[in-house]
């Protein structure tokens, strides 16, 4: 068994990675990284039949081992130092995670951290177990931006400001917008029950709460084009988890979801049976929605993230900066399997090399760690756009 350093320090790793479900995410990018970093993938799917076709299909073939997925067999070849991703829906995160625990192995994902994960962790911890979650595009990516940008206004600002805008949104949309502003590439019930979970957020200085978030539909224009964004889940506990200085006065803290200009018109139907609670009704729709909006291999996706940050401090100093990621995909990979896979790999080879403390990681938990995973991911094809600006009370009013 791989030796563990004293206590909170992670278990080695092992070098075996072991990749649990091939979904729409698993893009060849991030799959490559860690065939080549690695010292062995083991690839985990319905059938072994499907893991090869898999591979093939991402250019990988004969890349990793391939196996077929049921609970006795992951059980039996989990070892210690092993790191386990798990690439099926976040539902079924829980059981891997505890499975990890039990066999003193790393956890990845790329989800938002469940109730059923974070009680979890502190037996992870004490166990040596890395669990490294949002870990993808959003969350993932997103933190990374956000994690610089409130440090370096930091740096130039100070802990105190009078007026603070953090606005991050994030969409997958149709690169060539259809008549119904969407295509989907994942589970369509899940996109339509994401759209009845209220929204907590704060504008103009007081926290708010949207229990139907495409009412609080506004006008984003990024680069010259304009898009649609609302608020989506509860954005507050990111305030403390981006850094956010207690002396910041927060008059905008949103994180939420971006589509294409004309969406709510083209979802009035949907809304209307969101609004109804009829669970039936919705699934109906949802698979009805499916069939008449799949995204298919003549479709490209595209991928816009937005993240902005405007302080403006008591003496008028101002800072102002924003990142903007905007990528299409092509025929050899998709815009969403790039930005999910590729950040998330980067983050097990960060395990991989006892880069990550024992316990929880969301992403890139410091503004430093944030820049090496930027760092990284510009190199291999995901650059985003930064912009700062800092004003001072004399050229304000110049």
């Amino acid at each position: 068994m791989p030796d563990r350093p004293g206590s909170g320090a992670p278990i080695s790793a092992s070098g075996t990675v072991h990749w649990v479900g091939t979904g729409m995410s698993t893009g060849p990018s991030g799959l490559r990284l860690l065939c080549n970093r690695a010292e062995r993938v083991v690839l985990w799917d319905r059938t072994a039949e499907r893991a090869v076709e898999r591979l093939a299909a991402l250019g990988l073939a004969g890349r990793a081992e391939v196996r077929a997925l049921d609970d006795r067999a992951l059980d039996g070849a989990v070892r210690a130092g092993d790191v386990v991703v798990s690439m099926l829906p976040a539902a079924e995160h829980p059981r891997l995670l505890r499975l990890s625990v039990q066999r003193q192995a790393h956890f990845a994902c790329t989800s938002y951290v469940s109730d059923a994960i974070a009680e979890q962790v502190p037996a992870a911890g004490e166990a040596g177990v890395v669990v490294l979650t949002e870990a993808g595009l959003d969350p993932g990516i997103d933190h990374l931006m956000a994690h610089q940008l409130v440090a370096r206004a930091q740096e130039a600002v100070g802990d105190e400001a009078e007026s603070v805008d953090f606005t991050s949104y994030c969409g997958g949309i149709p690169a060539v917008p259809n008549d119904f502003r969407y295509r989907f590439s994942w589970a369509p019930f899940g996109v339509l029950a994401a759209l009845g979970s209220p929204a907590r957020h704060i504008d103009h200085g007081a926290e708010r709460v949207s229990p139907r978030p495409w009412e609080a539909v506004r006008t984003h224009r990024l680069g010259g084009e304009d898009f649609e964004v609302y608020p989506n889940r509860d954005s507050l506990p990111f305030a403390a988890q981006y850094g956010i200085p207690d002396g910041w006065r927060l008059r905008t803290f949103v994180r939420g979801t971006l589509r294409n200009a004309g969406w709510r018109a083209a979802w009035s139907e949907v809304f209307d049976t969101v609004n109804s609670g009829d669970q039936q009704r919705i699934r109906s729709l949802a698979k009805e929605l499916a069939v008449r909006y799949p995204t298919t291999d003549a479709d490209r996706d595209r991928v816009v993230l937005s993240v902005a940050l405007d302080v403006r401090a008591a003496g008028g100093e101002r800072w102002q900066g924003a990142y903007l990621l905007d990528l299409t995909g092509d025929e050899t990979e998709s815009a969403m399997a790039r930005c999910v896979s590729l950040p998330l790999a980067y983050g097990v080879t960060r395990i991989l090399a006892g880069a990550l403390p024992a316990g929880l990681s969301r992403g890139a938990e410091s503004a430093a760690e944030a820049d090496r995973w930027t760092d990284f991911l510009h190199a291999n094809g995901l650059r985003s756009v930064h912009s700062s600006t800092v004003s001072t009370p004399r050229e304000a009013g110049a």
